[in-house]
Parts: structure tokens; sequence; C-alpha cells
């Protein structure tokens, strides 16, 4: 039986939507009964659950996701924390729906056009770089499962791909589910980076990181080379490639990896 987690990560910032194809008018989807149901909102009400989102996500690419109340969104409405409450029932749903609302701006490939190992390197290139341009966002991602006909659609496309390249079952749904804890866990980690360091951006956080890496290479020479000759022996390797680099390079290592499992 598929993990659901492999379908969930793979729609959340982690899948994609065909294009260019014909469809017929879709289906509403059934109400994740983990979900609050919507609450009756009053006509008098000056604010909507959109505006709500919008601020939110203001925050948050300001300041991370800490900075994100109830009160403070409030205070950016002119509002009070109780007219909040008739359209999201806690501060966690509205984050919730601001990660949901980072999904929406994921350019997903056409994976009907492209070999399924093309399909999920562009996937996680967009995923990555999405997620990179909302401070921490991606933290937002980890035990969550996405449920928005985006998502759900993504992950059915994506899966979709890989088993037309005769990717086993359980191989495609799980590295479906590994490569997006991957993919969210290298842009979290480049949050907590440009926090460290400072800098407006990621890549220039890293710059601005420089003379800490600079120490990390010289104590990894200073270590005694009879105790530890691979690591003072291939420094150079070991240190060289900037973050993007890394994350490609992890990248066609889960492809690669899926690969061996596909039957000669």
């Amino acid at each position: 039986m598929t993990d659901p987690r492999a379908v969930s990560r793979a729609g959340g910032p982690r899948a994609a939507q065909a294009k260019g194809t014909a469809q017929a008018p879709a289906e509403p989807l059934p109400v994740p009964p983990w979900r609050p149901r919507p609450r009756e909102i009053r006509a008098r009400t000056p604010i909507s659950l959109e505006r709500i989102v919008d601020v939110a996500l203001a925050i948050v690419d300001a300041e991370g996701t800490e900075g994100v109340t109830m009160r403070r969104v409030a205070n950016e409405l002119g509002t009070g924390p109780a007219s909040l409450y008739a359209y999201v029932d806690s501060r966690e749903e509205l984050l919730q729906r601001v990660h949901e609302r980072v999904i929406e701006e994921v350019p997903f490939p056409d994976f009907g056009a492209l070999r399924w190992q093309e399909g999920v390197r562009q996937f996680a290139l967009s995923c990555h770089d999405v997620y990179r341009r909302h401070a921490d966002i991606a933290l937002l991602s980890f035990a969550d499962i996405p449920t928005t006909a985006k998502s759900l659609q993504g992950a059915e496309d994506l899966l979709a791909s890989m088993l037309r390249g005769n990717v086993p079952v359980h191989v495609a749904a799980w590295a479906l589910d590994r490569i997006s804890l991957y993919i969210a866990a290298d842009a979290y980690e480049g949050w907590l980076m440009q926090v460290r360091f400072g800098g407006a951006t990621p890549e220039e956080s890293e710059e601005l990181g420089r003379a800490y890496f600079d120490q990390v290479g010289d104590f990894f020479a200073s270590l005694p080379r009879e105790r530890f000759p691979m690591m003072t022996s291939h420094l150079q390797e070991m240190m060289e490639g900037d973050g993007e680099e890394r994350f490609r390079f992890g990248i066609d290592m889960f492809i690669a990896g899926i690969a061996s499992q596909v039957p000669r």
C-alpha cells in the first residue's frame, strides 16, 4: 500500500500539473476530515481570507514564520484578533494556508513532455527556488499533508510520469516523499544561514558567511594527518561548491538511485 505521505509531499511544493491537456470540469474535492470547516461569514466583516493570507505571507517574507501571530496580522489589517477567527480556526491553520499560497507559485513542468528524470529534476529545482524566496516557509511543509487541488493533481502527474518510465510503484511513491523532504530541508537550512550571516537572499548570506567556511577549511587542514588522512588529503573536494551546486548534486543522486531500481 502506498504511503500517503509520498503522495502528499509530492503534491506539496512537490509535484507537477500537466500542461496543455483539455480537461473536463473538475469535480469538487472532498474536505479532509482534519481541516476545520468554513465558518459562516457575516456580511459586515471588512476583511477577507485572501487578505489575511496576503498579510501573513508578507510577515513571513520579512521576519519568518515566528513573526506571524493572530494579533500581529489583525493589527496590520486594522482590526482585532477576534475578526480573524471568522476565517481561520487558529494560527496553525493560517500558516497552513500561507504555505498553500506559496505552493501556487511553483511553476510545475509539463511531465507529459519530459522523461521522468528531467521532470523530477525540474520539479525539484522549481520548488527549491520558490521556497528559498519565502524565508523559512519550507518549515511549514514538515508534518503536513497539502490537499489543495494543485497539490493533489501535481502528485498524480508526477507519479504517473515515473510509472510511465517503468519505475516500480513503491519506489516512485517513496521517492516522492524522500525528495520532498530533501528539498524542504535544504531550503530551510538556507534560511538558517541567512539568519546567521545576514544578507537579503540565501546566496548573499552564503557569500557573507565565506569567512566562516574559510575557518572550517582551515580547521580541517589543521587536523592530524595520520589520524585523518582522507579528510586532510581531500580538503579541496570537501570544501568546494556552493549551496546551489550541492543541491543539484543531491537531486541527481536521488534520480540515479531511483533509476537503479528500474528493471532492465
